[in-house]
């Protein structure tokens, strides 16, 4: 087996080399697509031997193993000639029918993508490491996930890309909070590369009992994604984690009509970090109620998500400080989101779980659609003994959210948890930025004749020093 690992440097080593690559994002987006279509060839070979009657979505010429599998195959300007004119002009025009989903993905992922090689021969040199990974193999399954999530996180730190990673911790934790239950219908609609849907796999795979319970899972986890970066990496994400149809839409989840959210589209389960601090496309606003039109987008989302939950839905999602205050339309968003729902939990923060790409403070809420919110509890996350700030080497780990879900199952006010009744928050102007009234802060006592002494003793060295100087001059 080869090392996964060392596999992906070389190639990111040979990218460097050509002349059409620059930059990180660019030599990730060069990389994703070659992996999807590694990736959609190997996982077709399995199927052929499984269904005789199976046919790829992707027309037999443009199949990976029929263009790039052979080591000595096509290179230098034939290859580079074969990839811009052929291969990604049929992807993106693939003839699909309705039921063909698979096909509407793949058209989108090229619709988006390019490929920015301009060396046939480095390209040749960049396809025959890539075929050393057998996307088959189980084994190399669970080391390409460790890798591929390094693959992402590298590129979260690019401060242009910076909104794609939510923390694995905080996706974690807040999936195993909302604990969706097998048959439940969950949403991401804000998907990024896929990190809320994939921990949403892994938390039901383990409620898998036999091949229709895999159907079922495959058939109830959605998202949706607007930028073809992140689309393409969540899908690929999602077909590493054995689903073979990912139900991602490429499109921005704002621009449906809010009234035209119907019980169909309805779902029980939203998980997601949607976009904040952002402003939304133009006239994208004038899909919401009138009350409710705003340009920031986090606002928008909120409001979009209790149209989306089903009745007794339920909701674990990041938002920024920024959005549990403020008057206007932040006022009413939050007084909807109140009224509609049981906010029964805020986690806040701290303020550099982000870093190095987002500096702002987060909370996590949770919420349940269906009753009103008449108390919520708030639970202040602290660093960890010793350390000053969460940063890209040292970022919050999953084990610091035991002390949570211990206190979560029951709570009690401490020196880091507080309860607030609705009574309270409506006297408060539905402002929920509401800091811990039970912390304690050391009283520094100070010492008057100390303080006057150091300060004495400073002026009688600063006294000196001057005599000095006018001695010398």
């Amino acid at each position: 087996m080869s090392n996964i690992g060392g596999v992906i440097k070389s190639i990111r080593d040979i990218f460097r080399k050509d002349p059409g690559l620059s930059g990180d994002a660019q030599r990730i987006e060069q990389l994703g697509w070659m992996i999807f279509l590694k990736l959609f060839d190997d996982k077709d070979k399995e199927k052929e031997i499984l269904e005789p009657n199976y046919k790829s979505a992707i027309p037999n010429e443009l199949q990976w193993r029929n263009w790039a599998e052979n080591d000595e195959g096509m290179t230098g300007d034939e290859l580079i000639n074969f990839v811009n004119n052929k291969l990604f002009p049929q992807l993106k025009d693939l003839p699909v029918t309705a039921d063909n989903r698979l096909g509407v993905i793949i058209r989108n992922i090229f619709d988006g993508t390019n490929n920015y090689m301009k060396s046939g021969t480095t390209f040749r040199q960049a396809i025959n490491k890539l075929n050393e990974i057998d996307f088959n193999s189980s084994k190399e399954h669970h080391i390409f996930n460790a890798i591929y999530e390094d693959i992402l996180q590298g590129l979260a730190t690019k401060k242009d890309t910076g909104e794609f990673y939510t923390p694995r911790a905080v996706t974690q934790f807040i999936v195993d909070m909302v604990n969706p239950q097998l048959g439940e219908k969950l949403k991401d609609p804000a998907n990024g590369t896929g990190g809320f849907l994939v921990c949403a796999i892994e938390h039901l795979r383990k409620q898998v009992k036999n091949v229709a319970d895999l159907r079922i899972l495959q058939e109830t986890i959605t998202g949706t994604e607007l930028k073809p970066l992140p689309f393409m990496l969540s899908v690929i994400n999602l077909i590493i984690h054995d689903i073979e149809v990912p139900q991602i839409e490429n499109g921005d989840s704002l621009s449906r009509e809010y009234t035209s959210i119907k019980q169909a589209d309805r779902v029980d389960i939203i998980v997601t970090n949607p976009p904040f601090g952002g402003v939304v496309g133009d006239g994208m606003e004038t899909n919401f109620p009138l009350n409710y039109r705003t340009k920031e987008s986090a606002d928008l989302f909120l409001i979009l998500f209790i149209q989306l939950l089903n009745d007794r839905g339920r909701a674990g999602i990041v938002l920024p400080d920024g959005s549990l205050t403020g008057e206007g339309v932040k006022q009413r968003v939050r007084q909807k989101l109140l009224d509609d729902c049981n906010l029964h939990t805020i986690i806040r923060l701290p303020q550099s779980v982000f870093a190095p790409y987002a500096t702002v403070n987060t909370n996590l809420l949770f919420f349940q659609k269906g009753n009103p919110t008449k108390e919520i509890w708030f639970y202040e996350h602290t660093l960890p003994e010793g350390a000053k700030a969460y940063n890209k080497t040292k970022p919050i780990r999953i084990e610091e959210f035991d002390t949570i879900k211990a206190w979560w199952a029951n709570r009690q006010e401490s020196e880091v948890s507080w309860k607030v009744s609705i009574k309270t928050i409506i006297e408060r102007r539905y402002d929920l930025d509401i800091k811990n009234p039970n912390k304690v802060v050391e009283e520094v006592v100070y010492d008057r004749k100390a303080i006057l002494a150091q300060l004495e003793h400073s002026f009688e060295k600063s006294f000196k020093i001057i005599q000095e100087l006018k001695n010398l001059s």
